[in-house]
């Protein structure tokens, strides 16, 4: 059975929608918050997200963005933002759909359709543990040793970029590009010099590195 993780904190409309989903013939679980469900969907094996922007402790673009850290579940947004640049910001964080409030239970019922019949969700690893540290990807952070490594947007962007690769050459043109945009795809500087910070931060020998590895002249590969 399908079951959809609601993110949504009008508690009336979470439940109708439950009560409703549940009579289709889906599984429905809802969170209030978005800290809660980014929990959720890390703990529970969640095929579908139905995600408000609106909640009361933190964007819905940034639920989207830790979802996204780890996860290929789709995500299909529900907001009473018609504006086309928070579709557009939605969208492009990694939302698979977004429908305005609003909506009729059958038009929620196509999209989650719609949403089934895709590829099924890799079931991924919210966190990857390594013998020096642990990467949280749902929570967007780093702990070695019990404590919080502070990493940088753009160090955190590129680490995420390699563990979700773990074990793959990532060139440098992919990670230029995916973390920089296509205007830095010839700065390889900008890798060398960031990928010193990460070493420094998390490797025992950053000069003998045991997880970030170059791989001279063509791009770098993260072994757990």
């Amino acid at each position: 059975m399908t079951l959809v993780l609601i993110i949504e904190d009008e508690a009336q409309l979470a439940r109708a929608m439950q009560i409703n989903l549940r009579a289709h013939g889906y599984q429905a679980i809802t969170a209030g918050f978005g800290a809660d469900g980014l929990k959720m969907a890390a703990q529970h094996p969640v095929d579908i997200v139905v995600l408000d922007l609106g909640l009361p402790d933190m964007d819905g673009v940034d639920v989207i963005r830790g979802i996204r850290g780890w996860s290929s579940v789709p995500v299909i947004v529900l907001s009473a933002r018609h504006a086309s640049e928070d579709k557009v910001d939605a969208l492009d964080a990694g939302a698979d759909d977004y429908v305005t409030k609003p909506f009729g239970l059958d038009e929620l019922l196509a999209r989650l359709r719609a949403a089934s019949r895709r590829s099924p969700a890799q079931r991924e690893a919210p966190t990857v543990e390594t013998a020096d540290f642990v990467v949280d990807l749902a929570a967007r952070k780093v702990v070695r040793d019990g404590h919080e490594i502070r990493l940088t947007p753009t160090e955190w962007n590129i680490l995420e970029l390699l563990v979700r690769n773990a074990g793959k050459l990532v060139s440098q043109q992919q990670l230029l590009t995916q973390v920089w945009g296509q205007a830095y795809a010839k700065e390889t500087q900008y890798l060398r010099v960031y990928l010193a910070q990460l070493r420094r931060k998390l490797e025992q020998d950053p000069a003998k590195p045991r997880h970030l590895h170059t791989e001279a002249g063509m791009g770098y590969r993260f072994d757990p």
